[in-house]
């Protein structure tokens, strides 16, 4: 374990079902930091990476989730890596530095001297120990990790400028209306305990701030409807903004693959990404051909142990296959997530989709998307219990749980 001033703690904020609307019907069915990617829960991914960090004393997650939601994953994931996961319960949106302070008393319990802090919905590699060792030598309170993306992207997100020698942080916006760079944030952050000081720093500043302006009634109505609660205090605004250019906070630039995973699409984009991580970090997950009594797989593929995938069937690239799916002769599948119990009849074809839970799609049948991950109808998405019929094609469309399809749809949200 190492020397208690020494340990690491990392928390994830997960959020909770007030957030993520955007990653429905598939949030209808299960808390989206449990979707699957590439054949585990979203979140397990950044906690295998937190696992790997030397002197990692405990895992906390922290959302608004009921409990009961979480018990289950924590527990086995607790088990199966070895390392303490708690689940701490909001009991309303707090903001992701608020919801941190509202906890500062469980993270400190293992007096840590340095906490992590990620966001589930991030997919990338989490370069955690090289972030640590980079910290450590900046010698500030904070390390951003950051990335460059395209100009014209950069305004989704927060921006930053950082020193190109000493790379600290000089200047920090969120999703600026004007650009003022191509770095941005990457919702990946590592910090002293300092940060709870300019936590409550910045709470401070607040209150003093509102009881020395004062207001007309008109005013005060109009700020009431628009004011965040006391309580709720985001990182990136009321931290990260006014601590830059204060030789406080740093930068770390991945060059490896970074997204955020707000909507279901991206969600089987990033699903692809940690496949193709899988092939150089853990092959033993991915399926392969195994001669003429096994399926034809194009990398990258995983395949539960309870499917059932017929010998004649054609999988991959970027395919995940969960528990207890079946998969029938002559089928193909390219870019494509299948959940629990589905079953794809003779010949049907499945590209660029989401398939929900306990859905079946008919033989001969097609169900495909164009592709793009970004656009609302991109890829196209069948909520749980939905019935495609034989011979039915279905193209890029949205359709909810418990349908049944007898005809041909395209570009359609099926309520």
């Amino acid at each position: 374990m190492g020397s208690s001033e020494e340990r690491v703690v990392a928390v994830i904020m997960v959020g909770g079902p007030t957030k993520g609307t955007r990653f429905r019907p598939l949030s209808l069915n299960v808390p989206k930091p449990l979707f699957p990617l590439a054949g585990q829960p979203m979140v397990h991914h950044p906690i295998s990476a937190c696992s790997r960090i030397p002197n990692l004393a405990q895992i906390y997650l922290i959302g608004f989730y009921e409990e009961r939601e979480f018990a289950l994953y924590v527990s086995a994931i607790s088990n199966e890596l070895r390392v303490p996961v708690r689940y701490l319960r909001e009991d309303r949106p707090h903001g992701s530095a608020g919801g941190l302070y509202t906890f500062r008393d469980y993270i400190l319990e293992e007096n840590p001297s340095h906490i992590f802090l990620l966001n589930c919905d991030v997919c990338c590699s989490f370069p955690l120990p090289q972030m640590l060792d980079a910290h450590k030598n900046y010698g500030g309170m904070g390390t951003i990790l950051v990335i460059k993306v395209s100009a014209e992207s950069a305004n989704q997100f927060g921006e930053l400028v950082a020193d190109p020698v000493t790379n600290e942080l000089l200047h920090y916006t969120e999703k600026p209306e004007t650009f003022v760079s191509d770095l941005i944030n990457c919702g990946v952050y590592i910090f002293t305990p300092d940060i709870f000081k300019a936590i409550q720093d910045s709470f401070t500043q607040r209150k003093d701030r509102a009881n020395l302006r004062r207001t007309t009634s008109f005013e005060a109505l109009q700020s009431a409807t628009k004011a965040l609660p006391a309580d709720y205090l985001r990182l990136d605004q009321d931290i990260l903004s006014p601590l830059a250019g204060k030789k406080e906070l740093y930068t770390y630039e991945t060059r490896d693959f970074w997204e955020q995973i707000k909507t279901p699409g991206m969600s089987l984009k990033c699903s692809g990404l940690y496949l193709a991580q899988f092939r150089r970090t853990s092959p033993i997950l991915l399926a392969g051909s195994k001669g003429s009594r096994s399926a034809t797989i194009i990398d990258d593929v995983y395949i539960h142990p309870s499917a059932k995938v017929h010998p004649s069937a054609k999988i991959g690239p970027n395919v995940s296959i969960s528990a207890n799916a079946r998969i029938g002769a002559g089928a193909r599948l390219i870019s494509c997530i299948i959940l629990d119990d589905v079953e794809i009849k003779e010949n049907a074809v499945v590209i660029h989709s989401i398939v929900g839970w306990k859905s079946a799609i008919g033989k001969w049948s097609r169900v495909q998307g164009e592709g793009d991950y970004n656009a609302k109808l991109g890829i196209t998405i069948l909520g749980e219990s939905v019935a495609v019929e034989d011979e039915v094609v279905v193209i890029n469309s949205i359709v909810l749980p418990n349908k049944t399809l007898n005809v041909s749809v395209q570009e359609e949200i099926i309520l």
